[in-house]
């Protein structure tokens, strides 16, 4: 394999990187329009770097020829959740595509499994179609489903393995170990109130949507309103947008669309 070749072997896996979010984030914003809670927090995604393919193909003894077959998470996407209850949702959204628009080769499960460096996430490797000037091409790509949590741990520890290779001093690896143990007890913790963060969570919705019915009344009431009404309108607004309270505000709301 050349080096000149580098980017046309790679073109269809940052496709499929691209294509990949694409699909999830749609899944996100989808369920959030129609008012439905998203257990997708956000997607993020890449391409390996060629020295890290090539450091890989080294370590894993694979030949040249044979990496595209071999490695699995030249393209990867990471899904981030807010609860450990979420991932598995998410798992159910990716086996409800298997067959469709991507093929499932395997499952790891390093949460159930953690491994014994504390990293804890669920890997799901796939076989994608990608569409390319030659034909459809299947390649490998990897999605990585975690909670904020396991992601912050996550980011720090490959940080650090990155500075120091196979040489991190003890003592970084024992405030790691300890780490992983802290970011297992937020998960944990975060659990045990989750139908709290829920409601709290709904009802600001609720409100962001009947503030933005509001104003869509104002402005449409603008035009026929003189700046003293529209001025009382604002003020009746403001005190009972400070008390919080959704139900009045929406009673406000439905009297300004009447209004007009």
């Amino acid at each position: 394999m050349e080096t000149k070749n580098w980017k046309e072997i790679l073109l269809p896996y940052i496709q499929a990187v691209e294509e990949l979010k694409v699909k999830f984030k749609s899944i996100r914003t989808g369920l959030i329009s129609m008012d439905e809670y998203s257990p997708i927090e956000f997607v993020t995604g890449r391409v390996k770097k060629i020295s890290s393919i090539l450091e890989k193909a080294k370590k894993k003894n694979i030949a040249l020829e044979d990496i595209e077959e071999k490695i699995e998470d030249i393209a990867g996407i990471r899904i981030m959740c807010q609860f450990v209850e979420d991932i598995y949702k998410v798992i159910d959204f990716v086996r409800g595509r298997d067959g469709k628009d991507l093929y499932i080769v395997e499952e790891r499960d390093y949460i159930t499994n953690t491994k014994s460096s504390g990293y804890r996430s669920y890997h799901i490797i796939i076989k994608y179609p990608v569409q390319t000037g030659h034909g459809e091409k299947m390649i490998f790509a990897e999605i990585q489903i975690r909670t904020l949590a396991m992601n912050f741990w996550a980011t720090i520890e490959h940080s650090l393995r990155y500075k120091y290779k196979q040489n991190m001093p003890a003592h970084i690896q024992a405030r790691l170990t300890k780490a992983a143990e802290a970011a297992y007890k937020l998960d944990e913790e975060m659990a045990e109130i989750r139908e709290e963060v829920l409601k709290c969570q709904e009802s600001f919705q609720q409100e962001s949507h009947v503030v933005a019915d509001i104003f869509s009344n104002i402005q449409a009431l603008s035009a026929k309103k003189s700046p003293s009404e529209m001025n009382e309108i604002y003020e009746v607004f403001w005190s009972l947008w400070e008390q919080g309270d959704v139900a009045k505000l929406k009673t406000f709301s439905e009297s300004l669309q009447k209004d007009h």
